[in-house]
C-alpha cells in the first residue's frame, strides 16, 4: 500500500519539497495530491485530515495522518530502516539530525527574505545583513558537514538532511546568493541531482504564478544543468509507441533535439518539454538508438 502526501505547488512550496523527497529520493510507495495555493486555504483543503492544517501532511497506508516535516522524516525512518533514511554511522547520523533540526527551526531572514520560487533566477538581489549571517551559517555547518563525511551530500550518501536543505539551494540559486566554494558545490550538486530537477520540471509543467511570490529584480537563466533542446509538437511519427512513464498508447507529441517522442498525457509531455534529462525513464528510451 502506498504513502499519501499533499503537497502545495512544486514552484513555491519549499516544505512540500522536503517532503516529497523523503518518500522519492528513497524510493518509498506514494501517491502525491496537489493542494494548490491559488485555490481555497489549505487548511481548509486539509480538513479531512484533522488536525493538519499545512504541507506536507503524509498519509500512512494505515490511515495515520502525519503533519510535520521532521515527524515525517523519523517515521519513515523508523518505518524503513533499509533505505537509508538516516546515515547508519552513528557520528554521522547524530550530525545529520543536528543540522536538519537547525534547518527545521532556524535561518528566518533567509526564508522570509527570500521566499521560493524555482521559476526564476535574480541577478540584482541584495541579501540583508540577517539574511548574509544566515548564509555565513550555512557555509560554517555545511563545510563542517563535508570535511567530516568527506560529501558529496553532507553526511556521505543522501540523507534526510539533504532533502531539509534542499529548498536552501532553490533560494541560493533563485537569488544569486554568494556562499563559499565549498558549500557552492554543495548547491551544484543538488541542481543537478534529478530529483531536484524534476521537482522543478513539475513545477515548470503545471505552470502556475503566485503573483504574491514574485520579486521586482532583474533576471538571469536558472543556473543548474542546461536542459535539452525540447518542444511541444502536435504532428509527427514519435520513435516510440508506448509511453515510457505508464506503458499507455503514446498519444502526445514532443520534440527533443530534433527527435519525435511521445507519452500519453499532457502534463507528462510538459514534464518531459522542461528538463528531459531529469527523467530517466525517457532518457532510457532516448540513448536506446
Amino acid at each position: 500500500m502506498n504513502y499519501s502526501i499533499f503537497i502545495g505547488d512544486y514552484t513555491y512550496s519549499s516544505w512540500s519539497l522536503r517532503g516529497w523527497l523523503l518518500l522519492h529520493r528513497f524510493g518509498l510507495p506514494y501517491t502525491s495530491k496537489m493542494v494548490p495555493f491559488d485555490k481555497d486555504s489549505v487548511a481548509n483543503q486539509l480538513a479531512d485530515l484533522k488536525p493538519a492544517k499545512t504541507v506536507p501532511t503524509v498519509v500512512t497506508p494505515e490511515g495515520d495522518v502525519i503533519w510535520d516535516s521532521l515527524a515525517i522524516a523519523e517515521e519513515l525512518a523508523s518505518r524503513h530502516p533499509e533505505a537509508g533514511i538516516w546515515p547508519s554511522d552513528p557520528s554521522l547520523r547524530s550530525l545529520a539530525r543536528n543540522l536538519a533540526s537547525e534547518m527545521h527551526s532556524g535561518f528566518m531572514s533567509l526564508r522570509d527574505q527570500c521566499p521560493m520560487n524555482l521559476s526564476v533566477s535574480y541577478s540584482d538581489f541584495t541579501p540583508s545583513e540577517q539574511t548574509q549571517a544566515d548564509l555565513a551559517r550555512l557555509d560554517l555547518i555545511w563545510s563542517f558537514a563535508l570535511e567530516k563525511s568527506g560529501g558529496p551530500w553532507l553526511c556521505g550518501e543522501y540523507s534526510a538532511v539533504d532533502a531539509f536543505f534542499a529548498p536552501v539551494v532553490g533560494r541560493i540559486a533563485g537569488y544569486g546568493l554568494q556562499v563559499n566554494a565549498a558549500a557552492q558545490a554543495y548547491v551544484d550538486h543538488h541542481l543537478a541531482d534529478p530529483a531536484f530537477r524534476q521537482w522543478r520540471a513539475m513545477g515548470t509543467a503545471r505552470n502556475v504564478e503566485l503573483p504574491w511570490y514574485s520579486r521586482d529584480f532583474a533576471t538571469k537563466p536558472w543556473p543548474g544543468p542546461a536542459p535539452l533542446n525540447a518542444r511541444v509538437v502536435e504532428e509527427g511519427t514519435p520513435e516510440n509507441d508506448a509511453c515510457p512513464y505508464s506503458g499507455k498508447p503514446a498519444t502526445h507529441l514532443f520534440e527533443v533535439e530534433g527527435r519525435i517522442f511521445g507519452v500519453c498525457n499532457d502534463f507528462c509531455r510538459a514534464k518531459t518539454v522542461a528538463d528531459p534529462a531529469a527523467w530517466p525513464a525517457f532518457m532510457a528510451l532516448y540513448n536506446k538508438a
